[in-house]
């Protein structure tokens, strides 16, 4: 029996993945290394509030791994590179990883325990409900990630996985409305976002205007 042997393509394809990998857990890494110097020394360096630092740390590595999702299309597009889709779903992933613990260490260290309350919350706080939509919206972009829901959803999967736009609206509005007096940093990623979006429409829009002139030609 031979041996396998790898082109130097997967080779550097899987380099660059373990790379993104690496890169992608140091927030998480950092994070729970000060968690635990808090908890060991009372100094890891989380401020006077450790719990809302650790929320919002993580919603905001949530945040960008968001942006970096959505920019990776425009990427592609301006530079002519398709490796970058290659990166995509492991983004996009991270992103579902980072809000789910993110929520998580709302119910956790927020609610203490007292989960029940999350409808409560939900009903009376618009940051919130808006957030925990964009939660449930991750959910099944997050299911739908392998290459098995691709192939069984086959053009349906496209259809889905544009819920990341509704996604992205409701993630920086969640960040507005919590934010309550310096809202330069929400502001920052809610122009990233229009960017973002504003690209792929203007996109759409001159393929609508390039198949009306052929048509008419």
């Amino acid at each position: 029996m031979g041996t396998a042997t790898w082109r130097p393509g997967a080779r550097a394809l899987l380099a660059s993945k373990t790379l993104v990998h690496l890169l992608a857990l140091t927030p998480a890494a950092i994070l729970g290394w000060q968690i635990r110097q808090e908890m060991l020394t009372g100094s890891g360096g989380l401020g006077a509030d450790p719990v809302a630092e650790i929320e919002h740390r993580l919603g905001l590595w949530a945040l960008r791994f968001l942006m970096i999702t959505l920019a990776i299309t425009p990427l592609r597009q301006l530079t002519g590179q398709p490796a970058f889709l290659r990166y995509r779903r492991m983004l996009g992933l991270y992103t579902f990883f980072y809000a789910t613990l993110h929520f998580t260490a709302y119910l956790v260290l927020d609610l203490r325990g007292y989960w029940a309350q999350i409808f409560e919350e939900i009903a009376k706080r618009p940051y919130i409900t808006v957030g925990f939509t964009a939660w449930l919206l991750l959910l099944p972009l997050a299911i739908t990630s392998t290459q098995a829901a691709i192939r069984r959803l086959g053009r349906h999967w496209a259809q889905l996985h544009r819920l990341v736009y509704a996604i992205g609206v409701l993630a920086v509005l969640h960040f507005w409305w919590l934010v309550k007096s310096d809202i330069r940093e929400p502001a920052l990623y809610a122009g990233i976002l229009a960017v973002l979006l504003g690209w792929r429409l203007w996109k759409r829009l001159r393929a609508v205007s390039a198949r009306r002139t052929a048509t008419a030609g």
